[in-house]
């Protein structure tokens, strides 16, 4: 999906709507394949306008992909749904007309290509931390010669365990009785 500025030109009065199935599986993987194992062709629906200079995109995006177990590297199904909403600009003095929180992107040339931005929006979904089913149902976490996986709630319970004062120097909290 890539148009140029004089060709969006034609949309100041009607916006060009959009409806498309968008196969970017090749160069998200190529690009991302530490992070994402497989990507479904997208849908896109939107429309896109030009005012003043500047042009407005409007989009939603659906599919699916598959990214690996934050645990165990297991395949796990993601869906994807999210919506972008971004204005593109040729002039940088263009910029003092939006807010602070407006996605306002300065094209070095004069093409807009909207692929490029939804591949950057598909990896800002990757989630944190993402589990396989049985991971989420299972309380067990790995372990294994000399380490283990615990939760933050284990972490905490350890670390109060481990705040017993050595009676070696427990005769030294009396030599300061005013201060812990």
């Amino acid at each position: 999906m890539k148009w140029s500025m004089l060709e969006l030109r034609k949309y100041k009065i009607e916006p060009l709507r959009f409806v498309e199935k968008l196969d970017l599986k090749k160069e998200i993987i190529t690009r991302f394949s530490d992070f994402i194992i497989d990507i479904s062709p997208l849908d896109i629906k939107g429309f896109l306008e030009y005012k003043d200079g500047d042009v407005y995109v409007h989009a939603n995006v659906s599919g699916t992909m598959i990214v690996p177990s934050s645990r165990s590297l297991k395949p796990v199904d993601f869906a994807l749904d999210f919506m972008i909403d971004e204005f593109y600009t040729t002039e940088e003095g263009h910029l003092e007309r939006y807010e602070d929180t407006d996605a306002v992107i300065v094209l070095e040339n004069d093409v807009l290509d909207f692929d490029e931005a939804i591949i950057e929006y598909v990896v800002l979904q990757l989630p944190l931390q993402i589990l396989a089913e049985d991971e989420v149902l299972d309380n067990d976490l790995p372990a294994g010669n000399g380490w283990e996986v615990v939760t933050e709630e284990q972490l905490d319970a350890q670390k109060a365990e481990n705040q017993t004062i050595d009676p070696r120097l427990a005769k030294l909290k009396d030599l300061f009785p005013d201060q812990d």
